[in-house]
């Protein structure tokens, strides 16, 4: 049985049922589970391995409901940093496409470092690109290697520019050979415990490169293996027009015909959406990952967090893909959801249509319009927890996974800023972890990822990504 003490922390923020916050707070773990957590003299005294966090924040490890790890291999590519998200992707498929395995690992392994030293503990990723050999295998290996919590999607592209869609046909698969590798990898990997490290998510790319016969298969298969369902959606009016055209419908009744509504489902991005279609989302418990930088770099727009947190849909944070963000940091996309909707509310007329009003017409905010830091930071881990249908991660309480992360609070960054630490960590620039602890395990320790020798994957990585970029 392997334990771990935490203790002496200058704060430590549960997230609880009573978001208690615990001045010389500490808590207590056992093989990877929670047992106490309270003032650091009432814990045990000693423990397998002993974290003095004299000095430091504890926040409950954060959760990325949205990513494409394979992305970090271009970011910043020139030919695509000014584009809207279909021109962009035009821009991409093509070089996507071709990412090995090796590449493919060591592309994940970067993406989940850069996590891991921003305070984030469970990732999802959304990869659909499939004809290069590579496999979702090589990413569930590389986040075992790393020691992060791990849901991984058996993405899917079906539909090439021949058949109406947008990616071209050498980028996409046949619906067949879909289907038998998602049975595969399900029946392989997913693992439905509580307190497990792996889960597997069926994950059509969007209503531009998938058929409504895959949608429905793929909604079907799921629900008989049990796994939960995502895809892109109502990410820009581009697509809105494409719906509209091809199937007569906007994106949320389209997907409500195939079956694609429900608590096991979950949609990235979800912007362009008004208040009936909020609504059906929660009615039927679908979840929504905001992913704030990424819609700000392709212009698509702003999701209406306060009204989806307002009607009761679960919302948690994406950093998305490294290729339109171009970063990997959780902790800096909860500071952007909280600015970005207070940008928001202030910038629409109290009951206003779905529309952005000019700066000349902005109202000032009411109290229950913005959003606070500690709304942001639940956003990033509470709600996180609940889009991947999980209760067993995002607080820090008896019987949870012992999954969290520090920050050093006597930094230059914080100075002037620690009358209330909990908020400096989002209104200050975001900093690196001191320590990051998944399922009990030290990942992070003294800034630097400790479960694997980085240095060789970054040169690796540098060489497979310049390699691409060459050949595009």
């Amino acid at each position: 049985m392997a334990s771990l003490l935490l203790k002496n922390a200058d704060m430590l923020v549960t997230m609880d049922s009573t978001r208690r916050e615990l001045v010389g707070g500490g808590l207590y773990a056992e093989d990877g589970v929670v047992k106490q957590v309270g003032a650091s003299d009432a814990l045990p005294q000693s423990a397998d391995r002993v974290i003095d966090a004299s000095g430091q924040i504890v926040l409950p490890g954060f959760v990325n409901t949205h990513h494409h790890l394979n992305q970090t291999l271009t970011r910043n590519l020139p030919a695509a940093q000014n584009n809207n998200l279909f021109s962009w992707l035009q821009a991409h498929y093509r070089i996507w496409a071709k990412t090995g395995p090796e590449a493919s690992r060591t592309s994940a392994l970067v993406g989940l470092a850069e996590l891991a030293l921003s305070g984030c503990t469970t990732v999802f990723d959304h990869s659909y690109l499939f004809r290069s050999g590579n496999k979702v295998d090589y990413q569930i290996d590389a986040a075992k290697d790393l020691g992060v919590r791990f849901h991984a999607s058996r993405g899917s592209m079906s539909l090439g520019e021949s058949n109406g869609g947008l990616p071209p046909d050498e980028c996409v698969e046949i619906e067949e050979d879909i289907i038998a590798d998602s049975i595969r990898v399900v029946d392989r990997y997913h693992d439905a415990a509580r307190g497990s490290m792996t889960r597997i998510v069926l994950a059509p790319c969007s209503p531009f490169s998938v058929s409504e016969n895959l949608l429905k298969e793929t909604a079907a298969l799921a629900r008989d293996k049990k796994v939960m369902l995502h895809t892109h959606l109502c990410e820009t009016l581009d697509e809105e027009r494409y719906t509209l055209e091809r199937f007569g419908k906007r994106p949320v009744e389209w997907m409500e015909d195939l079956g694609w509504l429900g608590d096991d489902v979950w949609f990235a991005h979800a912007i362009h959406v008004d208040d009936e279609e909020i609504a059906k989302f929660a009615h039927n418990g679908c979840g929504a990952a905001h992913c704030p930088c990424s819609n700000m770099r392709l212009a698509s727009g702003i999701a209406p967090i306060k009204k989806y947190v307002k009607a009761g849909v679960k919302v948690g944070l994406g950093v998305d893909g490294s290729a339109s963000n171009d970063a990997s940091n959780i902790l800096l996309e909860a500071r952007q959801a909280m600015l970005l909707a207070r940008l928001q509310m202030a910038l629409l007329p109290p009951e206003g249509p779905r529309r952005l009003f000019l700066l000349s017409q902005s109202h000032p905010l009411r109290a229950d319009e913005w959003m606070t830091a500690r709304q942001a930071l639940e956003l990033a881990t509470l709600g996180g927890a609940a889009v991947l249908g999980r209760d067993d991660i995002g607080s820090l309480e008896e019987g949870k996974c012992a999954d969290f992360f520090t920050l050093d609070l006597n930094t230059i960054a914080y100075a002037g800023a620690l009358h209330d630490p909990v908020a400096a960590v989002l209104f200050c620039a975001p900093q690196s972890a001191r320590h990051t602890v998944i399922n009990g395990r030290v990942v992070v320790e003294d800034g630097e990822v400790s479960t694997l020798d980085m240095a060789p994957v970054v040169e690796a990585h540098n060489r497979y990504s310049r390699q691409m970029a060459e050949g595009m």
